[in-house]
């Protein structure tokens, strides 16, 4: 078992997906500990700073990477176990920040009226008890939540020679928000340039569905992943898988056209596996799905169709050969070293 670290500081860090010289090469069925900073670049330290003031926009959700994974070719799948995800440092932050939240003020949600006010959440994080503690700014109320690390930002290089922000998600992966990014979650991501170049931060200690302010629980995060080239086998748009269920993703403006892209996708993913016509296929994702909002935020927004596998009839046990199967036992066998 090969493991790898990487650990840079947040102005190490990559600003696009495409346009970055590889950091780390590995292969197939390596391990990588990844440290990487919050969203902000580690630039809020205080509840009373104005985020707008201190932080250096360009670092907002800057990605550790990219990561070279040898053997992987335009028109293969990368596959991304997580196998940990764990904050690092005693707080979260949340944020009200220009630019950003389904209610507020944005270039493309254009209102005669001002941005909501700035303001940040400092949440203590306990790992002892694995929770977080709200607290609200402007009155005593405090409630206690449990932890649900999850990865804001992951993907690969597009093709074409196109350098994509980090802020933005769409076929490549990006900044989908999406609380289904979790330790046991294996993702799948069309590959387009030679060794993928996967980048992955903006972790979070826990978010709600939609991510509806603009900022999750922002922390830096020690994440560690599993990685698997999967040859002869192709896909448009991310895809995630767990034990329980199968997930496709479409990350597009505006949200419906967003959602039509994950169900098409699953449709055509749920007749593939079960032989199904297109149809028929329709009829039943249309009683099994779920239909969580992972953003409803960035300049693209992100959906996912999430079906349980147990309705497939064993036809979703082997996803590609089994590739989620096999890399959770890698995973296994990490942990127990620890």
């Amino acid at each position: 078992m090969t493991i790898h670290k990487l650990s840079p500081q947040p102005e190490e860090c990559a600003k696009t997906f495409g346009g970055y010289e590889a950091v780390l090469r590995v292969k197939s069925g390596d391990i990588i500990e990844i440290q990487a900073p919050d969203c902000f670049g580690n630039q809020l330290t205080s509840p009373e700073q104005v985020a707008s003031e201190v932080v250096n926009p360009e670092m907002v959700d800057a990605v550790v990477g990219p990561i070279y994974v040898e053997g992987a070719e335009a028109g293969d799948i990368l596959a991304v176990h997580f196998i940990s995800l764990t904050p690092l440092g005693k707080y979260a932050v949340s944020a009200s920040y220009p630019g950003f939240g389904a209610l507020n003020v944005t270039d493309e949600t254009a209102l005669l009226t001002t941005p909501l006010p700035e303001r940040n959440w400092f949440y203590e994080l306990d790992l002892e008890h694995w929770t977080a503690k709200y607290r609200a700014r402007n009155s005593d109320f405090e409630v206690v939540l449990p932890l649900e690390p999850m990865q804001g930002t992951i993907g690969v290089a597009p093709g074409g020679g196109e350098a994509r922000a980090v802020v933005v998600p769409h076929k490549h992966g990006g900044n989908m928000d999406s609380p289904e990014l979790r330790a046991g979650t294996t993702a799948y991501f069309p590959v387009s340039v030679a060794g993928a170049l996967l980048g992955l931060g903006d972790g979070h200690a826990r978010q709600g569905e939609g991510e509806i302010i603009g900022a999750g629980l922002e922390c830096a995060m020690k994440t560690v992943i599993a990685v698997e080239v999967i040859k002869n086998q192709s896909i448009d748009w991310p895809r995630f898988e767990n034990d329980d269920f199968i997930m496709t993703t479409g990350s597009v403006r505006g949200l419906d056209d967003a959602f039509r892209v994950s169900q098409k996708e699953m449709v055509n993913w749920v007749s593939e596996l079960t032989s199904l016509d297109t149809l028929d296929a329709l009829q039943l994702v249309s009683q099994i799905d779920l239909a969580p909002v992972a953003n409803m935020v960035d300049p693209n927004f992100t959906m996912v169709s999430k079906v349980p596998k147990k309705f497939l009839n064993g036809k979703a046990d082997v996803v590609y050969g089994g590739i989620h199967a096999q890399l959770k036992k890698i995973g296994e066998a990490y942990k127990t070293m620890r």
